[in-house]
């Protein structure tokens, strides 16, 4: 444990303690007019947020974007006014209306902390210990992106160093989630990273003690964090002095990410509600709301009480905002004056911009040849990374079965790591085998921002990313996901490796995007497509999961259409198509063979590739209309797991050759012939539709 140094700077005057205090009582107010919400953290939390955010943050309210600033995440998102109180005092957009609409139709200050949605956030939180995550992704975005800009700086003297601050709570660190990032963070001596743990033993059943008995601070020590606690008042309270102590100490250790206990009571100062489960979760009621107002000396028959003298005192922090800014900025000028190169790229990839001729150096896949999706992938990942230095990533321990390494030369680890490769700014991630964890921290390198991101494992363990994936999609974050190994065609590893309803329940969540080439060259234009797709717009972005096989593919000619998601992939012949086979992934080569089939006795068919579904649905009703016109409802479509996704595409006269149960462990080709996965199959559901049609 790390001993305090004696600090100088600090001053706590009466306003702070009233601006305090004031949040307090807000925080009450605000969950009683709305009958529900979470008000007890944020009442014992109001010192450590508050100081944050008036005394130790390097942020300007006037502009939350600016790149020079601290980055905050609330991981316990519950606590959201802890969050929102202090951005309408700082003054970054939030006034008093929106306080009193927490929780309320289109209101600024929704239930759990947005993205995009409120200014300042910079992390949708509320699934406890993504926020953890996210934070640690932040980090490692951090190092990067000044390896990028501006790696020769002295530490401390780069406009790029700053400091990621993340608030976590008793749930956060019970997730699994917590313990794979901060173990993460431990390995990457991510120094730049300072958590807080709201250590008050209250969680919704009761103490903690019902769930919990672990020593936290020697596990983060033994993760290789520097640690501290922090003592609270002879109250009770939260000793502001002390944590800003512990927090400078913090940033002094740039060899270790920080980790501060704050030993807090809930509900704090309310005379029957603290230290009590039930302030938690739940209004305080009306009594105890004026008990507490009583007890901090506010008026009782007054809600929202906010004086002009207190909203005076913490906007100050716009005008330190402004001279924070402004002394950055010179060093900015400097960097830029000293660094023009770096400049430009910093500028371009700012702007959101790719550098020119970039798809120049996409590969084409001779035709005819069998590739599997998941080399082809590797393949274009390495030629983007020749040209494209903001694009990085790596895998969960999977990186040579996904083909996910963009430098074998250059592995992203702290100095000190004995690896030949390792590099404090380097190109290639290794996660660890933490799926869960290594997708959120991809969704906080993302809202970092300046880089773009990848991470791969095997499909079927996206069950262990899905929380994080569906905030990557709520969230609008463009980062791209590497699944491999993408069917039953990953073979003898058996059916605890082989995917049948993921494919399917990915495609389920909203602003997802799953991309399932059928061979090498869509593989190319799917890459390229998601890079076109990439934006730092917020809305406009998606995530994209792209869904490889394991096992070679026929490779045909590239056909841009399939940026559009889907298209005609072989024409029928010999009139116009009675019959149209819907393939995706690798059983798109099944659609063709059968085309074959049904060609030679007289059937003009259709094959349609549908590498991205959504992508498809994007598209006009004409061009959806040209690739699936409603006058053929003879249809086939074919995919190799459960059939959920087909059935709006081939009607009611439609047939479907799907997986609707679990593998085996047997060779891929075996498995595909037991499982009816054959171009005969597929011409026996042709006719069987043909025949439905007719009826």
């Amino acid at each position: 444990m790390s001993t305090k140094p004696t600090t100088t700077d600090f001053e706590w005057t009466t306003e702070d303690q009233r601006a305090v205090d004031t949040v307090r009582v807000l925080a009450a107010d605000a969950v009683q007019k709305v009958g529900n919400g979470h008000p007890g953290t944020a009442m014992s939390l109001a010192p450590a947020a508050y100081t944050l955010f008036q005394k130790v943050m390097r942020h300007d309210p006037a502009d939350a974007n600016w790149t020079g600033r601290d980055r905050f995440v609330l991981s316990v998102g519950h606590s959201s006014l802890t969050l929102y109180i202090q951005l309408y005092l700082a003054g970054f957009g939030l006034e008093l209306d929106d306080l009193k609409a927490f929780r309320s139709w289109g209101s600024k200050t929704p239930g759990h902390p947005e993205y995009g949605h409120t200014t300042g956030v910079e992390t949708t939180t509320g699934p406890l210990g993504q926020g953890v995550a996210n934070a640690v992704g932040m980090a490692m975005a951090a190092r990067y992106e000044r390896g990028l800009f501006d790696p020769e700086a002295a530490e401390g003297t780069s406009p790029f160093d700053h400091h990621i601050y993340c608030i976590a709570g008793d749930g956060c660190l019970q997730e699994g989630i917590s313990a794979e990032a901060s173990s993460t963070a431990g390995h990457q001596k991510l120094g730049n990273l300072i958590m807080l743990w709201d250590d008050n033993h209250i969680s919704i059943e009761g103490d903690t003690e019902t769930a919990v008995s672990e020593d936290t601070l020697k596990r983060y020590e033994a993760y290789g964090w520097h640690v501290q606690r922090v003592a609270p008042k002879e109250n009770g309270d939260l000793d502001p002095a002390a944590l800003y102590e512990a927090i400078e100490a913090a940033k002094a250790e740039t060899g270790r990410p920080s980790f501060i206990a704050m030993r807090s009571i809930i509900a704090w100062p309310a005379p029957n509600a603290q230290n009590t489960e039930a302030a938690h979760g739940s209004a305080l009621g009306e009594d105890e709301v004026a008990a507490t107002k009583r007890v901090l000396g506010f008026d009782p028959e007054k809600s929202f009480e906010v004086s002009d003298e207190v909203l005076a005192y913490t906007r100050g922090a716009l005008d330190r905002g402004r001279e924070l800014r402004a002394e950055w900025a010179k060093g900015y000028a400097a960097w830029r004056t000293a660094n023009p190169e770096h400049a430009a790229l910093f500028d371009r990839v700012a702007a959101g911009e790719l550098p020119e001729g970039w798809e120049d150096a996409l590969p084409v896949f001779e035709t005819g040849k069998a590739v599997a999706t998941r080399a082809a992938s590797g393949k274009i990942l390495q030629a983007l990374g020749a040209v494209v230095p903001e694009l990085w990533g790596g895998s969960a321990d999977l990186a040579g079965s996904n083909n996910t390494t963009i430098d074998k030369t250059s592995s992203f680890l702290p100095a000190g790591n004995p690896l030949p490769e390792a590099d404090p700014y380097g190109r290639t991630i290794h996660f660890g085998i933490r799926e869960h964890a290594m997708a959120a921290e991809m969704n906080g390198i993302q809202l970092h921002g300046n880089t773009r991101i990848y991470g791969g494992t095997f499909l079927v363990f996206s069950d262990y990313m899905r929380n994080a994936v569906r905030l990557s999609a709520l969230m609008h974050l463009p980062v791209t996901y590497v699944w491999t190994h993408d069917s039953i065609g990953l073979g003898e590893d058996g059916p605890t490796h082989q995917p049948v309803e993921h494919l399917a329940a990915l495609r389920a969540i909203p602003g997802l995007n799953l991309v399932r080439p059928a061979d090498a060259n869509e593989t190319v234009v799917a890459w390229r497509e998601i890079m076109r797709r990439w934006t730092k717009v917020y809305g406009k972005g998606a995530p994209h999961g792209l869904a490889l096989t394991r096992q070679g593919v026929p490779t045909y000619e590239l056909n841009e259409n399939a940026a559009r998601g889907g298209y005609v992939l072989a024409e029928a012949e010999g009139g116009e198509p009675q019959v149209i086979l819907i393939g995706t992934g690798s059983e798109v080569q099944l659609a063709v063979e059968a085309r074959e089939q049904l060609q030679a006795a007289g059937v003009p068919t259709r094959v349609v590739s549908v590498p991205c579904v959504e992508w498809f649905e994007e598209q006009d009703e004409a061009y959806r209309e040209s690739v699936l016109p409603r006058a053929v409802r003879a249809r086939v479509a074919v995919e190799a797991g459960i059939g959920l996704t087909w059935h709006r595409f081939v009607g009611d006269a439609g047939r479907i050759v799907s997986l609707e149960h679990f593998g085996a462990s047997a060779d891929a080709k075996v498995l595909f012939r037991e499982f009816g996965f054959t171009a005969d199959a597929v011409a026996e559901a042709a006719r069987e539709s043909l025949a439905a049609a007719q009826r």
